[in-house]
């Protein structure tokens, strides 16, 4: 049962559903923010969690390309996620200018968390969703997520 429809202002009527996206994505961001602030965490450190607790010792360039960030956040985390104790960077053997992250014990016990983290999350972003919407959301964003990221690939016919 959606609430009210938010005031969109002028400006944006011509991109009201962007406009939601951008709603949505201020809103969800924020609660997650708080969930990953109890956990002692920054936002997008989990997704680096995330990408080593799948494989760990990726080298940065890895991560880099892996999460989407750009080099400066990445690096940035690491560096705070090494002072909290959740991971090493260690020059690899091949190459001492690549640099290789692992998780420290520490590092690994935040599975459980991030899980529980990401449950809740999803459980409350659906809660006013029958499981068709919520099925029918996840397509949707994910098409929506395609075609900006491959705006530059074919030219868009204004004519419709």
């Amino acid at each position: 049962m959606p609430g009210p429809t938010p005031h969109v202002p002028t400006t944006a009527s011509g991109g009201q559903m962007s406009y939601a996206i951008f709603q949505l994505a201020r809103a969800h961001r924020g609660y997650a923010a708080a969930m990953l602030r109890e956990m002692g965490l920054h936002p997008g450190q989990e997704l680096l969690l995330m990408q080593l607790l799948d494989r760990d010792g990726q080298t940065q360039s890895e991560l880099l390309e892996s999460v989407g960030l750009d080099h400066s956040t990445v690096s940035k985390s690491l560096r705070r996620m090494q002072d909290a104790g959740l991971l090493t960077r260690e020059p690899a053997a091949y190459d001492r200018r690549v640099m290789v992250v692992r998780l420290t014990d520490k590092g690994r016990a935040m599975r459980a968390p991030i899980r529980a983290m990401w449950q809740d999350l999803e459980k409350t972003s659906a809660r006013n969703l029958s499981a068709q919407q919520a099925e029918d959301f996840v397509r949707t964003a994910y098409a929506i997520a395609e075609a900006i990221n491959s705006r530059g690939l074919s030219p868009i016919d204004d004519s419709k």
